[in-house]
């Protein structure tokens, strides 16, 4: 009798069970882990020290970024691989340094040279760029499914424009229920800076209503931020000399304005509702555009904050100090901390352990690079940077060359070379800047400025030696084309 009712009851209980077992798979796609989601956050030209959670002795200047890396870690040895806009978003792009990937100076990467970006469009992300379009991927026009440009957000200046196209791409993203890699980059505090008084807050044309004046500095849209010579302080590794208090008060408004920027997109990720599940990293290209610092490898030129928020997995207020990353570990990471394969040819390597409070061998030094800067004019030089010391070696010095880039367009180099013509101490840095040394050795723990050369001291002889024959053992490893030149000039110091 059972038998024989067996199959009716099987039959009967079918649609319940096809029921139940459709009721089971909704739950599952309800409550499964949302993917993944990466910001890429860039600002261009902003020195680490601008930062307030990296110890700016310049009240209020980032509140929005202090706020991010409280939420998250900040390294304290982050470095760019090359202290130049577009070359060191080639690094970030690819994870390779420049002679691997063709991008040595304002030049597009080789052809056949993978891509970030276009890696994770063929693994179903999609992907978005804001701001220094030309810079990124140079050689792919597709690079990015969407992307707006700088002359689209008054120069990159604006926060308002930033918000209304971030909140544009994951409107989309949300819409087609896909994970996105989105990079904004903001344009400040590159130059120029911004140089309205405060009373002048609301810019020139719409004071007056002239319309010529149009696309003057002060015609973009205010800082939250307006910062005078006598509220500022100058770095270290510059004299105190009043045009250059002006010039750095610009710089500092314009850091605000900046600060103003990532506030505005990370609202619109969190009022789209993708915080929680997007991993955010703030990063700047490189060291303010003043003598000492942008298009060199000195420690101001590479150090740039390095901040990065992961909801769940990186901790809470973390400040980094052990481990050295530099812009070649970018993409490897990223492409670890998604689950994907490495792209070929990279240099660098994932830094995703120490994310997660890991001890990670091997991170010591940062090598970073000079080749050919914005003019075409080509000056080699190396640098390994550690936590404590860093050695350059300035492979175009010959006593007669002298350097020339876009950071003496201002109020500081002007100020230095006339206040050098009475003052000894100040020419002779003013010369060192125009003709180097054939290598450069700093203590940063006792000279954290940089300002005395201690090559041919004999009670760091061995820690010299040590950093020679190390980046002697990269540049070699990873193929650089100077290598041969390099152990040259190296074998008159060691």
């Amino acid at each position: 009798m059972i038998g024989e009712l067996f199959p009716f009851l099987v039959g009967g209980m079918k649609p319940l069970l096809l029921s139940f077992l459709a009721w089971v798979g909704t739950c599952l796609i309800i409550y499964a882990e949302p993917k993944l989601n990466v910001m890429f956050i860039t600002l261009d030209d902003m020195n680490r020290d601008s930062v307030g959670i990296y110890g700016s002795k310049v009240k209020g200047t980032t509140p929005n970024i202090d706020k991010l890396a409280k939420q998250g870690l900040r390294f304290e040895h982050g470095h760019v691989s090359i202290a130049i806009c577009m070359p060191t978003r080639a690094v970030w792009m690819t994870g390779r340094y420049p002679h691997n990937s063709g991008a040595l100076g304002f030049t597009k990467i080789n052809p056949d040279v993978p891509t970030l970006p276009e890696t994770l469009q063929a693994n179903g992300f999609m992907t978005g760029i804001l701001g220094k379009t030309e810079h990124v991927v140079p050689s792919r026009t597709k690079a990015f499914g969407y992307s707006r440009d700088r002359s689209e957000m008054d120069n990159g200046r604006s926060q308002e424009l930033y918000g209304q196209f971030t909140a544009e791409f994951l409107g989309q993203v949300k819409k087609e229920g896909k994970p996105f890699f989105l990079m904004v980059n903001a344009h400040d505090p590159h130059r120029p800076f911004d140089n309205r008084k405060p009373e002048d807050q609301r810019g020139v044309a719409e004071q007056t209503g002239d319309k010529k004046k149009k696309g003057r500095r002060a015609d973009y849209p205010a800082p939250s931020r307006i910062y005078q010579p006598d509220e500022i302080v100058i770095p270290g590794f510059l004299p105190d000399l009043p045009p250059i208090r002006e010039e750095i008060a610009q710089y500092y408004s314009s850091v605000s304005r900046a600060d103003d920027v990532v506030g505005r997109v990370l609202a619109e990720l969190e009022k789209v509702g993708f915080a929680q599940n997007t991993l955010v990293m703030l990063k700047s290209d490189h060291g303010i555009p003043v003598p000492f610092a942008k298009t060199n490898v000195w420690r101001h030129s590479t150090l740039t904050p390095w901040i990065v928020r992961w909801p769940g997995i990186v901790k809470l207020g973390i400040h980094e100090t052990e481990h050295v990353v530099a812009g070649v570990d970018f993409a490897p990471t990223i492409l670890d901390v998604l689950g994907l394969d490495p792209m070929n040819g990279m240099d660098g390597r994932s830094f995703l352990p120490v994310l997660k409070g890991k001890k990670q061998k091997g991170r010591e030094f940062a090598y970073t690079h000079i080749n050919t800067i914005a003019s075409g004019r080509s000056y080699t030089m190396r640098s390994l940077q550690g936590k404590r010391y860093g050695l350059i070696w300035n492979g175009w010095h010959d006593g007669e060359t002298t350097f020339k880039n876009e950071s003496m367009s201002g109020l500081t180099w002007k100020a230095m070379a006339k206040a050098a013509e009475k003052d000894s101490a100040l020419a002779k840095r003013v010369k060192h800047y125009l003709y180097r040394t054939p290598f450069e050795f700093y203590d940063y723990e006792k000279d954290p400025d940089a300002l005395s050369n201690l090559i041919g001291e004999d009670q760091l002889a061995k820690s010299i030696s040590r950093y020679g024959k190390e980046l002697n053992r990269i540049m070699k490893k990873t193929g650089d084309h100077e290598t041969a030149r390099y152990q040259k000039a190296l074998k008159k110091i060691q």
